[in-house]
């Protein structure tokens, strides 16, 4: 375990939270089959714009349909959002605060699986209440869940490890003195400005990979009680056979998060439900 004296160094951290992360992806992996012993076969649907703009009203609809939505997470992401980036600003790691914030769109889809889990009963014509999120902790297909749950927070570390790697060889290693000498470092100088787009580029293949893994695996697992490896696959090949339509809604979701995150995180209150309920609907439409 890492000692205070290395507290502003995050890799010890982060080799131990990894550790959990593949212990996890390991007894989801191993875990023994439970009611079914083989995945059905999925077919994915070639989706358009419309099928976006369709899923995305829905979204809208489950949002104004029960406030149970808000109950679980609408409040308690946001506000995790901004004690991590309290956490940074005081063991002076302001280097990490942005890769933080940003890297919480790899993390998405883990808290919106109770949101998925609203849409499908409310879809089914179901009784929804404050606790129907939490009824994804009886689903079939739980220990695969938490097994790509597991590896999205493994990407999550691993990008947080990246980002510190990129500030230590360009305006690093030493963490900056202050918040406005860290900022006009980072938007007046060689390499601040070297630092931002290495970040971005090596951000952005976090982000792919993360996207491509889950856009539909975790209501596919939920719906279907589909196995990890199944859910992943289909969610690649949903991705690799809509690429067009499947950019379109990742800018989507960035843009939103993006507008969401300000002020102070406090408008994904109301973007992260309705990205979640919409992502659901865009399963739906994707998915056979």
């Amino acid at each position: 375990m890492a000692s205070h004296n290395h507290v502003e160094n995050p890799f010890e951290y982060m080799l131990e939270k990894a550790s959990w992360a593949f212990s996890d992806i390991r007894r989801a992996i191993t875990a023994p089959p439970h009611r079914h012993t083989a995945d059905a076969p999925v077919e994915i649907r070639r989706i358009t714009a419309q099928d976006l703009g369709a899923a995305l009203r829905a979204g809208l609809s489950d949002l104004g349909a029960t406030r149970a939505d808000v109950v679980f997470m609408c409040l308690i992401y946001p506000l995790a959002g901004l004690v991590l980036a309290r956490l940074a600003f005081n063991q002076q790691m302001l280097p990490l605060v942005f890769p933080l914030a940003s890297g919480f769109t790899i993390l998405g889809p883990i808290a919106a699986v109770g949101l998925y889990e609203i849409s499908r009963r409310r879809e089914a014509g179901q009784e929804v209440n404050w606790s129907t999120a939490m009824d994804v902790l009886k689903a079939p297909a739980l220990s695969s869940i938490m097994g790509l749950g597991a590896i999205l927070v493994l990407l999550f570390l691993g990008w947080l490890a990246a980002a510190w790697g990129i500030y230590a060889v360009t305006l690093g290693p030493a963490a900056p003195s202050t918040l406005s000498a860290f900022v006009h470092d980072v938007f007046t100088t060689p390499a601040g400005w070297a630092m931002i787009a290495l970040g971005c580029a090596v951000g952005f293949i976090f982000a792919v990979v993360a996207f491509a893994l889950s856009v539909v695996s975790f209501p596919l697992m939920l719906d279907r009680d589909a196995s990890l490896g199944s859910a992943m696959a289909a969610s690649i090949q949903a991705v690799r056979d809509n690429p067009g339509t499947m950019t379109l809604w990742a800018a989507i979701v960035a843009g939103a998060l993006a507008v969401g995150s300000l002020p102070a995180l406090a408008g994904l209150i109301f973007v992260l439900p309705v990205l979640g309920h919409a992502t659901w609907h865009l399963y739906r439409r994707t998915v056979v």
